[in-house]
């Protein structure tokens, strides 16, 4: 997502059908942790051939059959094969991550047998030539790369009345709460195959809203983190100055374990120039008192656009000071309406000057520029444009150099309002340790004639990642509570590199509320659940 504002859609698909589906029981082995999936593979319980096997089942019985969720592009076909050699060469002294499927967005590069193509017709024609760094870092751990999931179409920056989930290569992505409500974006698809318990982790990315608001709206973890903490080398952009990877997970502990793989320097991203300073082992800060005596503000004008969503931040504060929390409410988190402007100056410069950046790189593939994708969507139109344009594009390729004081301006008031101005100064001003607010509101109907209706700060439903993505700053989304069967999350931002004290609250309050719960797949919201076929279950 990159857009101030999403849309709050009307019209909901068409339903496909469905002939099978896994049990729903919290215990079934698609929800085990990651954790647990490695203690049962110490204890030769498990292999990870069998647990790649059996998410490479689940994928063709939930995403490519039954339900349809359309949430994984690709499997990459050396996925088993990888596994049986981490098997072979398993031993006691292994990291977390050893030998457990990960999925990734498709706008991150692997050197493989998968494509790499922002969900794009215009970039199926080769692979990408290398690993980005952070899949190194991940194989690196002994992480099995399952393959590409599906996403909002060039992380949503094509067209202005795009619907989140939707790619020219994939189609619509389901979210699994309630199939015909949307996913959000633009890491549709990793949020969606981790609430489906497809894989255990996913990884997604974020230039203002593409983990956070898919995270929340399919009841799972999302951690945006500070910008140049995880390497951008290799993953499709939008914007140096804000985008970053980071994880998705049923869990914090997940993310947690997640994000220290992926933290790190890398000498082909300059921002992560400090990121060995800070890049830890995350789950060190896993404390279940992680509430207790913390500051927590509450920034309110991020809420009260969604009766749904403030009643869960309300039931949400009460269970934090119940565990110790001291809860500043309200707190003024200023410059909040003056955001918008600036940043999508800075992304539409951006995105043209670091987009021809990547496809310079990409070897093999017909278009070489922002303004060959243009023309190719034009020729293809009956494919890439039956339902939405690219007015994103050509707004883009209309800008100059990024050394116009336009630009320069405009980068300077969108960093200087969100961080210092901003998040650091409601920080001071209160002696926090961290804001809180809404993540977003539930799920809306998907409408591939409309598009979306939500973006951050959209009076209909909410959203609040604006702020700490302008920034650069830290933000972590967790379940807090249900609306009509549809997941409610909350969100915790800080200052940079607060990660430590982010993960650290996050968890407290996970461990303490239990909002998490597995998807049932209704048709609607309140609607018929999709029946398991018990000969197709494992």
């Amino acid at each position: 997502m990159f857009r101030p504002s999403l849309l709050c859609a009307a019209l909901a698909l068409a339903l496909l059908p469905a002939t099978s589906l896994f049990a729903q029981d919290s215990q079934d082995a698609a929800w085990r942790s990651v954790t647990e999936l490695q203690q049962d593979m110490n204890a030769g319980k498990l292999t990870s051939k069998a647990l790649v096997q059996d998410d490479i089942s689940r994928i063709q019985q939930l995403d490519q059959g039954g339900p349809m969720l359309r949430s994984v592009l690709e499997v990459n076909p050396d996925a088993l094969k990888i596994a049986g050699k981490l098997d072979a060469k398993r031993r006691s002294s292994h990291g977390p991550l050893y030998g457990i499927p990960v999925l990734l967005k498709d706008n991150i590069d692997t050197g493989d047998h998968t494509l790499t193509t922002a969900g794009s017709l215009a970039l199926m024609d080769a692979p990408a030539p290398k690993d980005a760094a952070l899949v190194a870092r991940l194989r690196k751990a002994g992480a099995v790369i399952l393959g590409k999931t599906n996403l909002s179409e060039w992380a949503d920056f094509r067209s202005s009345h795009a619907s989140s989930g939707w790619t020219g290569r994939g189609g619509q992505t389901r979210n699994p709460y309630a199939l015909d409500r949307n996913p959000c974006g633009s890491s549709s698809g990793s949020a969606v195959a981790v609430a489906a318990g497809l894989v255990p982790v996913a990884v997604g990315s974020e230039t203002d809203g593409s983990i956070i608001c898919p995270a929340s709206m399919n009841g799972i973890v999302g951690i945006k983190p500070t910008l140049g903490l995880v390497s951008r080398s290799g993953i499709i952009p939008i914007s140096h100055n804000q985008d970053t990877a980071g994880p998705l997970a049923r869990n914090v502990t997940d993310a947690a374990i997640l994000l220290s793989a992926l933290a790190g320097s890398d000498p082909h991203d300059p921002a992560t120039a400090d990121a060995n300073k800070h890049a830890t082992d995350y789950t060190r800060f896993l404390d279940p008192n992680g509430l207790r005596g913390k500051r927590i503000g509450v920034v309110r004008a991020l809420a009260g656009n969604e009766p749904n969503a403030d009643r869960v931040l309300d039931e949400a504060i009460a269970a934090m000071k119940a565990q110790g929390a001291i809860i500043v409410d309200p707190v003024t988190l200023p410059h909040l309406a003056e955001l918008g402007d600036p940043e999508m100056t800075v992304m539409l410069y951006d995105f043209k000057h670091d987009l021809n950046a990547y496809l310079a790189g990409r070897k093999g593939l017909k278009v070489k520029t922002l303004a060959d994708l243009i023309a190719f969507n034009k020729q293809e139109s009956m494919r890439e444009m039956t339902w939405f344009g690219q007015d994103l594009f050509e707004q883009a390729q209309a800008k100059g150099p990024l050394t116009d004081k336009a630009y320069l301006d405009a980068l300077n008031k969108a960093k200087q309002l969100s961080g210092p101005q901003g998040i650091d100064a409601a920080l001071q001003a209160n002696h926090l340790d961290a804001l809180l607010s809404p993540s977003w509101g539930p799920a809306y109907l998907t409408d591939l004639v409309l598009g979306d209706h939500i973006v951050s700060g959209n009076p209909t439903i909410g959203g609040a990642s604006q702020p700490a993505a302008v920034a650069g700053y830290p933000s972590i989304t967790v379940p807090a509570g249900w609306a009509h069967d549809l997941p409610v999350g909350i969100v915790f931002f800080g200052s940079k590199w607060s990660e430590p004290t982010l993960i650290s609250i996050a968890y407290g309050f996970e461990q303490h509320t239990h909002a998490w719960q597995a998807p049932k797949f209704l048709d609607t919201v309140d609607g018929k659940a999709y029946a398991p076929v018990p000969a197709q279950s494992h």
